[in-house]
């Protein structure tokens, strides 16, 4: 039984990996520090003998007992509200944490596939985004410790696999969505169908003109899978290309909802990206990967996931675990 590390294992996406690796017959150890992830994302897995838990800071030295076969770098906090309460944090894992796995890697003689984003695109310039693009980031605005947390793990991880020769994945995921969202994350789906179930008006930030395009987990985590089993070191994007304005999303998920709420404007936050569609030519050519699921299908699968929650996870804030400020 091949056995598979996934950092950030407790979280939305990491939870999503550890239910298709199990799927796929793996021995799968999920690590998380819970700093955002939450056991109940996992706790279905707990009882089965292929799988377990360390409650661990990637940031920190890694130890693994036993053989690895690869290790999927999910750890990192991933939301607006991530940035602002846990700035550092969300540094160190970016580039402590994929050092560790990095060393870890070399030690198993395991293959590495890192969840970056496109949020290394920054507020593109070049629309949809090839992965040659290089980006246009502001270093030092509040969304840089996630930026650049993320490219500074790309080079990290492409020096490790032309200089070590380790065997290395680089996954640029777009906006994805799904069940087991964070409902008060800050990010701009579960914000909307949060505020419907709460009665409240929907806020958008400015006119709600700029873009974005939006992947249902099972085919982000597909397109995963497919990568890690392929033989193509550079950086792939996986997201939707269907693009939809900020405004026009929040119509659809009024719609859905059938409330009667607003959406009102709030002022757009710093750097906040206008555009972000994902080019994908390369997920075709080489993964023979596209999209399956549809918006209105994938909403409506997330949509009663979150009616499913109670009332106190639908009115609590987003919540982080207190740290020390280092």
């Amino acid at each position: 039984m091949k056995r598979v590390l996934i950092t950030g294992g407790a979280g939305f996406l990491g939870s999503h990996l550890c239910d298709r690796f199990i799927k796929e017959g793996y021995h799968v150890i999920a690590m998380d520090n819970l700093i955002t992830g939450d056991l109940k994302n996992i706790e279905h897995l707990f009882k089965l003998p292929n799988f377990e838990f360390y409650h661990h800071d990637v940031s920190k030295f890694i130890h693994v007992p036993g053989e690895l076969d690869y290790i999927l770098h999910f750890a990192s906090p991933a939301s607006p509200i991530d940035y602002l309460k846990i700035p550092i944090q969300t540094l160190k894992v970016g580039s402590l944490g994929i050092h560790n796995c990095l060393g870890l890697a070399r030690v198993k003689g395991a293959r590495v596939l890192i969840a970056s984003t496109s949020e290394v695109y920054g507020d593109p310039t070049v629309h949809p985004q090839p992965e040659e693009y290089w980006g246009n980031v502001n270093p030092v605005g509040p969304r840089g410790v996630y930026d650049e947390a993320k490219r500074f793990q790309e080079a990290m991880t492409m020096a490790y696999h032309t200089f070590h020769g380790l065997e290395t994945r680089i996954v640029r995921i777009f906006n994805t969505y799904g069940p087991r969202m964070r409902l008060n994350d800050g990010r701009v789906l579960p914000a909307f169908i949060g505020q419907a179930l709460r009665g409240e008006d929907l806020t958008m930030f400015g006119d709600g003109s700029q873009t974005r395009a939006f992947c249902y987990v099972d085919d982000l985590v597909e397109g995963i899978y497919r990568l890690l089993l392929s033989d193509y070191a550079q950086p792939v994007n996986i997201g939707n290309p269907d693009e939809i304005t900020i405004k026009e999303f929040g119509e659809e998920i009024i719609k859905l909802t059938g409330t009667d709420q607003k959406l009102i404007s709030l002022p757009l936050p710093t750097d906040d990206p206008k555009q972000r569609k994902p080019d994908i030519t390369k997920a075709k050519a080489i993964l023979g990967w596209e999209p399956k699921v549809s918006r209105s299908e994938g909403l409506k699968i997330t949509y009663e996931y979150f009616k499913s929650l109670s009332k106190d996870e639908l009115f609590k804030m987003a919540n982080h675990r207190e740290f020390e400020k280092k």
